[in-house]
């Protein structure tokens, strides 16, 4: 566990085993801590190193603690944490928010970039279609006023449904119950302001996207942009949802792992 000390934030990060560098990116209202499964399964083989985002977890932004924030500085920090580990060169899985991380660090600086794992997460999450362009900034709006708890329980059953999830229910409730209201809803804004749509060229590092079949994002989006990057290729988990590294470990696992032994010599 270190904290790597910027001029204007405090980023907390954490790692654990030894190899090939493995950073792991966490999703909206999630933080690091998410991952414990993955660095439970990693470990033995990797230096898993799991950071807090700004405006996430333990990470503290002493500039802007609720915001605005920007993609674009979450991979600046990512890139100075790196730099403070002394890892030139890390393998980088961001699932959602953290796809989005590890992706603007991709186009920014590609020779830092081994390998890339994106799940359910793309370059550009820009609305489309009616629903999309109303639920995402009212999900802002509502979490502005009321804060994330209510939301929590609003999108819980729809990421776990299953009898068996009730503990993950229960945990993403408590979990998002402590978000800072006005934080989440400036990550959320940060989300719906950026894209590297246009910078895909720029993806030449081994590149994989993981995409649950029942992700409100849709399998059809995720198609068009690995279509665009040279030698990428799209892996579709079935009968799975939005959180999958959270649903279902074992099977996001054994996808992560079968890739990470394909790419292993690119460190």
């Amino acid at each position: 566990m270190a904290t790597v000390a910027l001029a204007d934030a405090a980023i907390h990060v954490e790692e654990a085993g030894a190899g090939p560098p493995l950073v792991l990116l966490h999703g909206l209202g999630a933080s690091g801590a998410e991952w414990a499964p993955q660095v439970e399964a990693f470990r033995g083989r990797y230096r898993v190193i799991t950071p807090d985002a700004r405006g996430s977890g333990r990470t503290v932004d002493r500039a802007h603690p609720r915001g605005p924030f920007a993609i674009a500085t979450m991979a600046r920090d990512l890139a100075a944490v790196l730099d403070h580990l002394g890892v030139a060169r890390a393998h980088l899985c961001g699932w959602s928010l953290g796809g989005m991380i590890a992706l603007q660090l991709a186009v920014d600086a590609p020779a830092r970039v081994a390998s890339l794992v994106v799940v359910n997460s793309g370059p550009d999450w820009t609305p489309r279609g009616a629903l999309q362009r109303v639920a995402l900034p009212l999900r802002g709006l509502v979490t502005a006023l009321v804060g994330p708890r209510p939301m929590a329980r609003a999108l819980a059953p729809r990421l776990f449904p299953r009898p068996e999830h009730e503990a993950l229910r229960r945990d993403y409730i408590e979990r998002m119950g402590r978000q800072d209201k006005r934080a989440y809803a400036a990550l959320l804004a940060a989300i719906l302001e950026w894209s590297v749509a246009d910078r895909l060229a720029a993806l030449t590092m081994p590149t994989l996207a993981i995409a649950s079949d029942r992700d409100y994002l849709g399998v059809a989006r995720q198609e068009e942009w690995v279509r665009q990057v040279a030698g990428a290729r799209l892996v579709v988990v079935e009968d799975a949802r939005h959180a999958l590294p959270i649903e279902d470990p074992a099977r996001f696992n054994q996808v992560l792992g079968s890739f990470l032994d394909e790419v292993a010599d690119q460190v």
